[in-house]
Order: C-alpha cells, then sequence, then structure tokens
C-alpha cells in the first residue's frame, strides 16, 4: 500500500459499529474511547465518532442493469481476500447487494458486492481481474 487514507464518519452506536466491522467483516479496531473507535480496513483509518440521529440523501444510479447506492465507500481487495469477506458475510445470512461482475471483458473488469453498517453506510468491496486495470480508462 502505497498510503493509506483516513476518512471520518458519524455512527449511532459504537458497538453496533464494532460488531459490524470486527466480526461481520473481519477488520481489526485500534485507538476508541466511550464516543469514537478506530477501525482497520486493509490499512485504512476509519474513524467512527458516536453522533447524534444524522441523515445523508443517498440516491441511487443504474450501472450495467443494477440498481447501486451512490453514496457509499469501498476497498479494493485481491481475489482470495474477496471470496473470504464474501463467503464469511453471506454465510452470516446478512443483507448485501448480491455478487456481480461489472465491465465484463473489458478493461476494468471487476466484481464487487456491496453491504450496509449498522449506521447506514453502503460499504464495497471489489476486486478487479487485472489489478493494473484499476485506473485505466
Amino acid at each position: 500500500m502505497d498510503t493509506p487514507f483516513h476518512m471520518s464518519l458519524p455512527c449511532i452506536s459504537i458497538k453496533e459499529t464494532k460488531k459490524f466491522y470486527v466480526d461481520s467483516i473481519g477488520a481489526s479496531f485500534g485507538r476508541n474511547t466511550q464516543n469514537w473507535i478506530d477501525i482497520n480496513l486493509f490499512g485504512h483509518q476509519i474513524t467512527f465518532i458516536k453522533a447524534k440521529k444524522f441523515n445523508f440523501n443517498s440516491p441511487n444510479y443504474i450501472f450495467e442493469g443494477k440498481i447501486l447506492p451512490s453514496f457509499h465507500f469501498g476497498v479494493i481487495v485481491d481475489l482470495d481476500t474477496w471470496n473470504t469477506i464474501y463467503s464469511k458475510y453471506n454465510s452470516l445470512k446478512e443483507d448485501l447487494v448480491t455478487e456481480s461482475t461489472y465491465l465484463k471483458d473489458q478493461l476494468g473488469e471487476h466484481i464487487s458486492f456491496f453491504v450496509k453498517d449498522p449506521n447506514g453506510y453502503m460499504l464495497e468491496f471489489k476486486t478487479f481481474k487485472e489489478s493494473k486495470d484499476i485506473f485505466k480508462a
């Protein structure tokens, strides 16, 4: 990883957020207090800060015939890691946007799935057929 990113987001429950990211997704946690928690998502730091009820207007968009959330964040992983996360999360019988292949047989071909965390954020896990094509147009 060249440079990890940091993102800070409001959350409804520190306990439920930790449970989702650590137990369901397999991430780890770092520094934390009663009012915030740092999640290590593949070397990237996401800080969730307990906040009062909040709402994001999250319109969807259509890509290759699939309705996808326009407001989301995600992580790009290798295929083995993607399969591990998908299998683990799917076995929990949690809601997810079913795995799909996008740009089949084209530059940028990838598979992804989305899950919703306890705060209502959509989280995408994506793996590219060719990792060198991530930013190619």
